[in-house]
């Protein structure tokens, strides 16, 4: 009777822990097309996190109306699941604001989280809470920042929040918030609303000094959203691949890559250990046209060729790990990522 009793206990708590809504954890190389990825490997003695994901997917990644898209629409496209203008933020091609996957994330009692290697109101992770007609208003992009409700931010732009054409200082005004100034502060605090705007402007590139690290950021960030003992939507970004591939920039390009690398495999160990975490990395766009030509693995060097200083419309490859998982194979436009990131909140 006793062993009959453990049976379906032990069977109920499985079908309970099935039905937990899933952690999504979605990860973006900025303008990281497959060759970014291919040339940051080689340059990593051949090896990348990236080899561990269950699933690949390609994504096509044009806007509204151009082929090449930037990082706006194609932002909004995964936040939102629209298709918009080049430049236009969580609206959609009819001028209308939609819901990001984050803010109904937390409409479902999930906690939210930003971390990236550009200012925070960049276009990138402002597509996740933002609705602006350019991405170029980062006076207000920061204002609807500090009036939304996500948990815990981490990056650049102080300056957009408190050396404003109004005079306001919304840093004092988010009275909900800590706000920390060192990486320790950020791993001491236990503020249920956390935010550490890392420089005043843009930070600079990691070959800079650039600090701290987006993977050491990440951890942190990974234990304050697990601590929280609620199912929670990350978003993080590998702002630079694209700044460096802009700039045409090989060295700045694998660096950049090398530490998205080192986070994603951060997130990758996470989520294993979790069990109950989805994870999500692809690119909004490939940036600079780059071919590789030739290179050596044993040292590290490679060498390649950049088309344009601007973006392609080559499709970029998804990865995917963990529940629904299965999801993001195929080839799909960038709007069915968060397609597919809503079911998988909605089955649970």
């Amino acid at each position: 009777m006793k062993k009959n009793l453990f049976v379906a206990l032990s069977f109920i708590t499985i079908l309970i822990q099935a039905q937990e809504s899933p952690n999504i954890i979605l990860m973006i190389g900025d303008g990281m097309g497959l060759t970014q990825i291919s040339t940051g490997m080689y340059a990593n003695n051949n090896q990348t996190a990236l080899e561990d994901f269950s699933y690949v997917g390609l994504s096509k990644t044009y806007a509204f109306d151009k082929l090449v898209t930037d990082s706006a629409a194609s932002g909004t496209a995964m936040a939102s699941g629209v298709k918009t203008l080049n430049g236009v933020i969580g609206i959609d091609s009819k001028n209308v604001p939609q819901k990001s996957i984050l803010e109904i994330c937390a409409e479902q009692d999930y906690k939210t989280a930003l971390i990236v290697t550009s200012s925070i109101v960049h276009a990138t992770p402002a597509s996740f809470y933002a609705k602006v007609h350019s991405r170029r208003q980062y006076e207000d992009i920061a204002l609807q920042l500090s009036e939304h409700y996500v948990d815990l931010f981490v990056g650049g732009g102080k300056k957009h929040f408190i050396a404003r054409e109004d005079k306001r200082n919304l840093l004092n005004e988010m009275d909900e918030y800590t706000f920390v100034n060192s990486i320790r502060e950020f791993g001491r605090s236990n503020a249920n609303k956390l935010g550490y705007i890392t420089y005043d402007d843009e930070p600079p590139a990691l070959l800079k000094g650039r600090k701290p690290a987006l993977d050491e950021l990440t951890k942190i960030g990974l234990e304050k959203m697990k601590a929280k003992g609620k199912p929670f939507f990350m978003m993080i970004e590998g702002s630079q691949i694209d700044w460096g591939a802009h700039a045409n920039e090989m060295e700045y390009v694998i660096s950049e890559f090398k530490e998205f690398d080192k986070t994603i495999q951060a997130v990758l160990e996470f989520a294993k250990a979790d069990g109950n975490t989805l994870v999500i990395v692809t690119a909004d766009h490939e940036t600079g046209g780059l071919s590789l030509l030739g290179g050596n693995i044993s040292d590290g060097k490679m060498e390649g060729k950049f088309n344009t200083e601007g973006h392609s419309a080559s499709m970029v490859p998804v990865f995917s790990y963990g529940p629904s998982s299965e999801l993001f194979s195929g080839i799909y436009e960038n709007t069915a990522i968060f397609d597919k990131m809503l079911k998988a909140v909605e089955s649970n």
